[in-house]
């Protein structure tokens, strides 16, 4: 007599377990690269930003700084035993927005006043350049991530991502003009025009929000 083996299909609970792993997989990925690369970004930032008496890097700086410390939050909130609120995290990262970004005005007002010379940034150049290939990358790979798992604390980061491309080519154009023409007065220019970003983001933070195309 034949004898037939069944084999068995695996149980709707195994097929979760191993989508939720693969999915805390990708997510654990996505927010390694951008650790990575944000302690890359912010150190190169702020190191260009004193050497060459930069307001739009110390800008650029600070706002991975923020993003280096959203990211962290991301990777830590997929960690079960770890006790920490998205909300907590938020409300913390809008505040430190806000002082930042009156550090940088600070600082800019009185580099404007001064009449500080800011010199040309090769790093400070190769950075932004960098972050304006990079980061709509990692923007797009945590917003479709974020919409497969409706993953909000990532719809967030994806934002901040986003956000960090636009500093970075608002911060590239001033050092740009200074490297090219030598207008100096163009760097505070483009501090300036970077700090309504930080302000918005640091509202949107202190409010829980995310954008809406997340």
């Amino acid at each position: 007599m034949a004898q037939f083996i069944q084999i068995e299909a695996p149980s709707d609970g195994a097929t979760a377990c191993a989508s939720q792993a693969k999915t805390t997989g990708t997510i654990a990925w996505l927010q390694g690269i951008t650790l990575v690369w944000m302690l890359v970004e912010c150190g190169v930032s702020l190191y260009g930003a004193i050497s060459a008496h930069s307001s739009a890097l110390l800008t650029f700086g600070a706002d991975s700084f923020v993003e280096l410390l959203s990211a962290t939050v991301v990777l830590l909130a997929i960690i079960p035993s770890f006790p920490i609120t998205k909300d907590r995290a938020s409300r913390l990262a809008g505040i430190l927005l806000f002082v930042l970004a009156g550090a940088v005005a600070l600082v800019t007002v009185l580099s404007l006043l001064r009449d500080v010379k800011v010199e040309t940034s090769r790093s400070g150049i190769a950075i932004t350049l960098a972050a304006l290939v990079i980061m709509p990358f990692l923007a797009w790979g945590k917003r479709r991530v974020a919409r497969q798992t409706n993953n909000r604390a990532l719809a967030a980061d994806a934002v901040q991502s986003a956000t960090c491309a636009y500093l970075a080519a608002i911060t590239l154009a001033g050092l740009a003009i200074i490297a090219i023409w030598h207008i100096h007065w163009a760097d505070s220019a483009a501090a300036l025009l970077a700090l309504p970003i930080l302000i918005v983001e640091g509202r949107r933070a202190l409010r829980g929000e995310s954008c809406g195309c997340c």
